[in-house]
């Protein structure tokens, strides 16, 4: 039985793995998709209050949060963004500076930096 990291595939690499403190898993057991299942997500969430809701000043928080299935639908239907098949792409959440002119700088630098991995950007 090998309970280690999947090889590398896809967008998928072992090497980004690194250690948590706590993890909470909630999912369909035949894959089905549904609202609940993030509801159940928050909650767990919501019960892992040293772990993402506050730090030691009470104040701040490290990020933590849920993943979910890329919502393909929604991009397409929605979003009107013409993208590959399920699990032939990737999404990424990029915040940028609110004046435009500094956006538009980091913006160029990602795709500098997308295109320098050989992938291709489809939309912003």
């Amino acid at each position: 039985m090998n309970i280690g990291l999947p090889k590398a595939q896809g967008l998928y690499d072992p090497a980004n793995e690194h250690d948590n403190c706590g993890i909470g898993f909630v999912a369909h057991i035949k894959g089905e998709k549904s609202h609940e299942i993030i509801e159940r997500g928050l909650e767990v969430l919501l019960n892992m209050d040293h772990r993402g809701a506050t730090s030691a000043d009470n104040k701040t928080g490290d990020g933590a949060g849920i993943l979910m299935q890329i919502p393909d639908q929604y991009i397409k239907e929605v979003l009107k963004v013409n993208i590959p098949a399920p699990g032939k792409y990737g999404t990424g959440l990029i915040f940028l500076p609110q004046d435009k002119e500094e956006a538009t700088i980091c913006e160029e630098v990602l795709t500098r930096y997308i295109k320098q991995e050989g992938l291709e950007l489809i939309e912003y």
